[in-house]
């Protein structure tokens, strides 16, 4: 079992002698995982902790907000997926002005040497860090030679992996493509979320639906998707529905949330966690001049991903 940190000020003795690896990692695609299988490899034979430093929000969140990609995983998405790989601890940083503002050399002695104990660390060789951005790669292999441990590159440490990245995938879902995106992930595209109370204007127009939070700055998916949902404690059982991720132009939407109908269903979802994946891209989200007339686009959005279910 992955054992989740949060934050530098919850590091505990117990938790020096590490192999550790930072980065994004949004989706824990492919090449991600060729490098945490050699950090779990490094740190079986150093009889220590596979460990994962992440950061949320992601520091281009926190800096450009406007300009940050949209996320592939959001935090808890991302642990678990860290866990199917087999790591040990996933430290988890807040991200935030004034850890942003630590010199990179106070961050190098006091987190990753005296608190973390680190032995072997695998980062970017354009990973920035410190106050102003002023620790680089080079700063970090000198002092891995001061304090005792080893530097090396992710892009090395891959060797002969193919090339993958989190903005490709990016593109091949904006583009529909999720047999793509599925290749490079290593597993369907999904996205999760818990059940809240939404505005109820669903029920009014016959179709109910269960509002997911998605917890994320952006979302790579906007439209109307055919979708298959799961929900917590009843994986077994695979639900064909229709899911609408946008800001709901009709009905005066601002902030994009995910909104999912269930066929032929009657269950009570609030407070379930649900994970939904796409399976075909219907229709982008579009503004109607009145309820009645989205009323009719979804009946006709429905039964096309009633059609597609049924394939």
């Amino acid at each position: 079992m992955t054992e989740l940190i949060r934050g530098i000020h919850t590091i505990r003795p117990q938790h020096r002698g590490c192999v550790l690896t930072i980065g994004n990692f949004d989706g824990v695609h492919l090449g991600h995982q060729a490098v945490l299988a050699q950090v779990l490899q490094q740190a079986q034979q150093r009889q220590v902790a596979a460990t994962v430093m992440t950061f949320e929000p992601q520091p281009q969140e926190l800096f450009q907000p406007q300009q940050a990609p949209a996320r592939l995983t959001n935090w808890r998405e991302k642990h678990i997926q860290l866990a199917a790989q087999g790591i040990d601890r996933h430290l988890c940083v807040q991200f935030n002005r004034r850890f942003a503002a630590l010199p990179a050399t106070t961050f190098i002695e006091q987190v990753l040497v005296q608190q973390l104990g680190i032995e072997f660390l695998v980062v970017g060789d354009d990973f920035r860090f410190g106050r102003g951005r002023e620790g680089d790669f080079k700063l970090l292999q000198q002092a891995g030679e001061e304090f005792n441990f080893q530097v090396v590159d992710t892009h090395s440490f891959r060797q002969q992996q193919r090339r993958v990245s989190s903005t490709a995938i990016r593109g091949e879902l904006a583009a529909g493509d999720f047999g793509a995106a599925a290749a490079m992930l290593g597993r369907p595209y999904s996205c999760s979320g818990r059940v809240v109370h939404g505005q109820k204007r669903g029920r009014t127009i016959g179709f109910p639906t269960a509002n997911v939070l998605l917890k994320r700055l952006k979302s790579p998916l906007q439209g109307v998707f055919a979708v298959n949902v799961t929900i917590e404690n009843d994986l077994s059982r695979v639900f064909p529905a229709i899911a609408n991720i946008g800001t709901r132009p009709t009905v005066n939407g601002e902030q994009a949330q995910l909104e999912v109908h269930l066929f032929d269903q009657s269950l009570n979802l609030y407070g379930k966690h649900l994970e939904v994946t796409p399976t075909a891209f219907i229709r982008p989200e579009q503004k109607f001049a009145s309820l009645t007339e989205l009323q009719h686009q979804i009946k006709r959005d429905v039964e096309v991903a009633r059609g597609l279910a049924t394939r």
